[in-house]
């Protein structure tokens, strides 16, 4: 019969139980064929829920037959807004977001914000930390080519071939 809203105060005769509110419901069975048997004139837009046959499964009438829904969802698009920090996005077939530095805005940092942490040991994953778990950085090694040498190690031995090196020295690296 179609659908109507009840406010409080409204009187619901026997009539208007059968045509509306019958109608508005979810109803469960356990079967598609416990359904069919109980609902012998479904109206269009009626739902029904089956528990066993279909396992799980949501169904509503379209006015000629039950049609099955799927209760499992897909995103249809995953896109990203200009001069923003994330990159990527599309609307079709596997999609990737990443975060992009270049476009991210600067900020005052607190102990409790977190910061994202390249993992380049565990297959380049993408870890967070809090700021106020980051330390001092130990240097473990330093190396070079030609003309620049290293021993390595934590405090390593560094040293230039002066004979094949060319310098361009700035006053801003030389302090004082």
């Amino acid at each position: 019969m179609g659908y109507r809203t009840w406010n409080t105060g409204d009187t619901v005769s026997a009539t208007d139980f059968t045509s509306y509110i019958a109608n508005q419901c979810v109803f469960v069975f356990t079967t598609a064929t416990a359904r069919d048997a109980a609902i012998t004139s479904p109206s269009e837009g009626m739902f029904a829920f089956t528990t066993t046959t279909p396992a799980d499964g949501l169904a509503f009438y379209d006015g000629a037959a039950w049609v099955d829904t799927s209760l499992t969802a897909d995103i249809t698009a995953v896109l990203t807004a200009a001069n923003s920090s994330m990159a990527g996005g599309g609307s079709s077939g596997s999609i990737s977001i990443s975060a992009d530095v270049d476009n991210s805005t600067s900020a005052t940092a607190t102990a409790a914000d977190y910061v994202l942490i390249a993992d380049t040991d565990d297959s380049n994953a993408t870890r967070k930390a809090l700021i106020s778990d980051i330390t001092a950085l130990t240097v473990t090694a330093v190396t070079g080519t030609s003309p620049i040498a290293s021993s390595g190690g934590l405090t390593p031995a560094i040293s230039v071939d002066t004979t094949d090196a060319q310098f361009i020295l700035s006053a801003a690296v030389f302090t004082g």
